[in-house]
């Protein structure tokens, strides 16, 4: 009994590859009896393939470029007492709090202050820290950071610069001279807590009562916004004791930003391929009327509505694979071609694995939109009675 039920299935298949295959035959010699417009056609949809492949790339390019630029900022939250509270530092207690709050990532409290720092005569203002482990928020280009913060100073790469310090050298910070024990590595983020422009010394260097900043470093934007709602549910449980800093939230804005511009990108590029499928339509129609009487003979030797419309649909969607591959070959030599030639374009982001999307969305927008604009011709010539096309 299966063997039976399966037979039909798989001649039901083959029959209906059968039925497509003279269909495909004919549409591509009907094709070519007009070569002009066919091109024009195929041509239409080429541009508006390149159009949504290109720009869908572009935007997804700028993107990635974004976040690469942007870095490991959303890993960091700032911590600062809440003025509008009357909590003017935040207490070792506060900070043992947050910890409780936070687990796994790194709290690192900060004293501040300010005062200049000078060397061989140059001279700056700078923000001055306290800091004890320095190695769990920072990265040292010279020297090396202590694991415990006890003597010398730390300094941002832009005081550094404009000092012309290095490790080794010393420095006079309010009067005082210090040995410079390490540089920091340039920083890539923005937030309260700006290190380029700061030097930090040891807790012990302050006589304040609390801490001007916590900062709380985590490993993924994700566990950082979790960090957040913990400290905001633990510390703030009460009363608003403490104000946020999330970098994380920018850089979600950012990413929201940018795939508001591709989809805005995409729906350019998509303006193109409806214009292309006008075209098509265009062209189906006036197909389907000069060959009204070739029709209305092939439906009076017996040739079904369905062989008639499997012609018909077959010519709109041999225009819109040929368009849609065309276009999308383009695209990709035209993205290459930028690789090889514009030294600005980073070749890692330009070939990243997720532009493919949008090569594979504009390869099968284009042959839909073939298909799509070639359905009403098709359909209406096929129900067209063959004595009013012969008439004709």
């Amino acid at each position: 009994m299966s063997r039976e039920r399966s037979t039909p299935r798989r001649d039901g298949l083959a029959g209906w590859l059968r039925g497509w295959r003279p269909a495909v035959s004919m549409a591509s010699r009907n094709l070519r009896r007009n070569r002009v417009r066919t091109v024009l056609a195929v041509l239409g949809v080429c541009i508006g393939v390149l159009a949504v492949a290109a720009l869908g790339i572009f935007g997804n390019v700028l993107a990635l470029g974004a976040d690469d630029a942007i870095g490991d900022i959303g890993t960091q939250v700032v911590v600062s007492p809440n003025a509008d509270a009357g909590v003017e530092s935040l207490s070792n207690a506060d900070v043992a709090a947050i910890r409780r709050a936070v687990g796994e990532p790194a709290v690192v409290p900060l004293y501040s202050d300010s005062a200049t720092v000078a060397r061989q005569g140059d001279q700056t203002f700078a923000t001055v820290y306290g800091i004890e482990e320095p190695a769990l928020a920072y990265e040292a280009a010279e020297g090396r950071l202590p694991e415990r913060h006890r003597q010398g100073a730390i300094l941002g790469a832009g005081i550094a610069e404009d000092l012309d310090a290095g490790a080794g050298d010393t420095v006079r910070i309010a009067g005082a001279q210090v040995r410079v024990v390490a540089v920091l590595v340039e920083s890539q983020t923005f937030s309260p807590v700006a290190p380029d422009d700061a030097v930090f010394l040891p807790e012990s260097a302050f006589s304040a009562d609390g801490y001007a900043q916590v900062l709380v470093i985590s490993d993924s934007g994700e566990e950082a916004r979790i960090a957040a709602d913990a400290i905001r549910e633990e510390v703030n449980a009460r009363e608003d004791r403490v104000d946020l800093f999330e970098l994380a939230a920018l850089v979600d804005e950012i990413n929201e930003f940018f795939g508001l511009l591709s989809t805005f990108l995409l729906g350019l590029g998509a303006i193109s391929l409806v214009v292309a499928g006008v075209s098509i339509l265009n062209v189906m129609l006036m197909s389907t009327v000069e060959r009204r009487q070739e029709i209305g003979v092939m439906r009076a030797v017996g040739v079904t509505r369905r062989d008639v419309l499997r012609v018909l649909l077959a010519e709109a969607g041999l225009i819109g694979a040929v368009g849609a591959a065309a276009g999308t070959l383009l695209t990709v030599l035209l993205v290459a071609g930028l690789v090889v030639g514009a030294e600005e374009v980073d070749a890692a982001l330009a070939l990243d694995p997720t532009n493919g999307y949008y090569l594979l969305l504009a390869l099968v927008f284009g042959v839909g939109v073939g298909i799509v604009s070639g359905a009403y011709p098709a359909w209406k010539a096929a129900n067209e009675r063959p004595v009013e096309a012969l008439r004709s």
